[in-house]
């Protein structure tokens, strides 16, 4: 089988790591076997743009792809159908995608410098977009408590903030040049 035809962005192993998504350039996520190599889903195609991150839930079901497009979708990992989305958030690439520990949630990072938290299973955004980095967000990440996000920006800041409030918890971490 084929794989992409344009560059690899973004990759993520299922939880029990029998598979692995990816996401690229051509527009498309594929989910690939372990054991063989081959592509066992795929190619998923909704994206009209590069997609940016996948990232598996917790319990290996869904998927979530961010794209350059402005969206997010959700994806079934079993059967590869789309079943939530497009996700419209703001009108800037999202460039991360992350779940939380519990997959009831999870969490965006995007091009115009915001973090976003979206409910995994209505696609309804939680609580307005956080802000306080200065440019584009390109990376978030759930603590493994769920408790607090991590994001990562242009801006050369890391910065920490409380999952359920959007409050940063502390000074933004700083010492990338």
């Amino acid at each position: 089988m084929l794989g992409h035809t344009s560059a690899v962005y973004s990759v993520a192993f299922s939880p029990n790591g029998t598979h692995i998504a990816s996401g690229s350039y051509d527009e498309t996520i594929r989910i690939w076997s372990c054991k063989t190599g081959a592509t066992v889903i795929g190619p998923l195609t909704g994206h009209t743009d590069d997609v940016s991150s996948v990232a598996f839930s917790p319990y290996g079901s869904r998927i979530a792809s961010g794209s350059y497009d402005e969206t997010i979708r959700v994806w079934d990992a079993q059967t590869g159908a789309c079943i939530l989305g497009p996700l419209d958030g703001p009108a800037a690439g999202m460039n991360s995608v992350a779940f939380s520990p519990d997959g009831s949630r999870f969490a965006s990072g995007s091009s115009d410098g915001t973090v976003r938290i979206w409910d995994a299973f209505s696609g309804e955004p939680v609580g307005e977009p956080i802000e306080g980095h200065r440019d584009s967000v390109d990376c978030v990440a759930y603590s493994p408590d769920g408790v607090r996000i991590a994001s990562g920006s242009d801006d050369h800041m890391i910065r920490i903030w409380n999952a359920a409030t959007g409050a940063l918890i502390h000074q933004p971490l700083r010492g990338h040049t």
